[in-house]
């Protein structure tokens, strides 16, 4: 359960808020720089039913939007190169690269992916925090509500229950799938929704 007290109002009011191992503190006392940044982002998205409509193709529009919003903010896509060391043998031990990424803090926004990319968010976080890259990851996903308005559109079967969301994301959380790394999560509500057609 978050720290509501940090939550500002109108951001709970159109995102679900959870954290893991006191992911919020660390952003908000740690981080206060990128903390705005996500507010900012977050204040300044929706959806509308185009959006929905649209086809997705390799990076849905959706999640394109919050990718470049957190890009103006001089966010970067990044690969870390990181390697084992045992005596004289090197090993390549490769992480997967994060979505957006500002000083020590990694964010991956999961819009309509397969449930298991959430496994592969969370493995990448626990590592890099492990190896002392970031100090905290975010992850931004849809909330499970958002399949009414799915449903509603004709695109339910596009947005079903094996792809990202909320409900598939905090059980790996709960269960202790980001290791010891602190995690914030988003869940996009339906007060993001925007009817424009």
């Amino acid at each position: 359960m978050p720290n509501q007290s940090i939550i500002p109002p109108d951001i709970a009011a159109r995102y679900e808020v959870f954290e893991w191992r006191n992911g919020l503190a660390i952003l908000t006392s740690a981080h206060p720089d990128k903390w705005t940044n996500i507010l900012e982002v977050l204040r300044g998205f929706s959806f509308t039913t185009s959006d929905v409509l649209k086809p997705g193709g390799s990076k849905g529009l959706i999640a394109s939007k919050l990718d470049s919003h957190f890009t103006k903010l001089g966010w970067i896509e990044k690969k870390f190169e990181t390697k084992i060391v045992v005596d004289d043998a090197e090993h390549a031990a490769p992480t997967h690269k994060v979505d957006c990424y500002k000083d020590r803090v990694a964010l991956e926004v999961e819009w309509n992916n397969k449930d298991p990319f959430y496994d592969r968010d969370l493995n990448n976080f626990r590592l890099l925090f492990d190896l002392r890259a970031i100090d905290a990851g975010v992850i931004v996903t849809r909330c499970t509500e958002l399949q009414q308005i799915f449903n509603k559109l004709g695109r339910g079967s596009s947005f079903g229950n094996s792809t990202t969301h909320m409900a598939k994301l905090l059980p790996r959380l709960e269960g202790g799938s980001g290791g010891g790394c602190p995690v914030v999560v988003f869940g996009i509500r339906t007060a993001c929704y925007v009817e424009d057609e």
